[in-house]
């Protein structure tokens, strides 16, 4: 059996099981748990949830009423499930066993006020396969496409219901195209910088079903003003001291 290890989140005291040599949560979660919005009382699906980070972080921070994790693969879904009973937090997340193309039957149509999901990116050769299953179908579209999660959305989403996603610049034309294409207007859109002078790597974006087209782009995230230190709005989003 595979070594486990329990990370803080430095966020109302929450912790998170993952295992030492498995798939962790990376930053891109933690930044889409800060861009994404939700509705007081909202209720909210996060599509692959892995290690459950996004509905354990978006608890902390949104009035969200109820959040459901829905994840693929057996041994992530469990240890997900045991990372909301070590926070207590049982009454208020769900972590369900799935496969997201089955997503449309597993839940209600027209039944969440906010979907999220920090999908696999990369496809075909893009980037070498991780010799580990549970690391590269988190990593590569092995099990689910990016087609698979925006049909899930456009029916699982109310009306105006909004879908927050994560992923790499290279495939944006694509990411448009297919959410236009499942009437889940893109409505804003972020890019994240590794440095000031270096061109965006990921972008953060919301798209509205039923929205009419007009998009925001905000003001660039940038991760490094140095190497080794982060900029201050991402020591915030991480509810970090820069000096400590």
């Amino acid at each position: 059996m595979e070594r486990e290890r329990i990370d803080d989140l430095g966020i109302n005291g929450y912790q998170i099981i993952q295992k030492e040599q498995g798939f962790c949560f990376g930053m891109d979660a933690v930044l889409l748990s800060d861009f994404a919005q939700v509705k007081n009382g909202g209720r909210v699906l996060d599509l692959g949830t892995g290690t459950g980070i996004l509905p354990i972080l978006m608890e902390a921070k949104t009035k969200a009423v109820h959040l459901t994790g829905l994840e693929i693969q057996p041994e992530m879904a469990e240890m997900a499930a045991r990372s909301v009973k070590l926070n207590h937090l049982e009454d208020k997340i769900e972590i369900v066993e799935g496969d997201i193309k089955e997503a449309s039957a597993i839940f209600s149509h027209d039944s969440f006020d906010t979907i999220t999901s920090n999908p696999p990116y990369m496809i075909g050769q893009h980037g070498l396969k991780n010799p580990s299953e549970t690391k590269a179908i988190a990593r590569h579209e092995i099990l689910c496409t990016f087609a698979d999660i925006t049909a899930a959305a456009k029916k699982l989403l109310k009306n105006k219901g909004k879908l927050f996603v994560v992923h790499r610049t290279f495939r944006l034309s694509e990411i448009l195209c297919q959410l236009s294409k499942d009437g889940l207007e893109p409505k804003r859109i972020r890019f994240v910088h590794p440095y000031i002078d270096k061109e965006p790597n990921i972008f953060l974006l919301e798209a509205v079903k039923g929205g009419k087209s007009r998009m925001t782009v905000e003001p660039p995230l940038i991760v490094y003003q140095k190497e080794g230190k982060y900029t201050e709005e991402i020591y915030k989003i991480y509810g970090m001291n820069p000096e400590e």
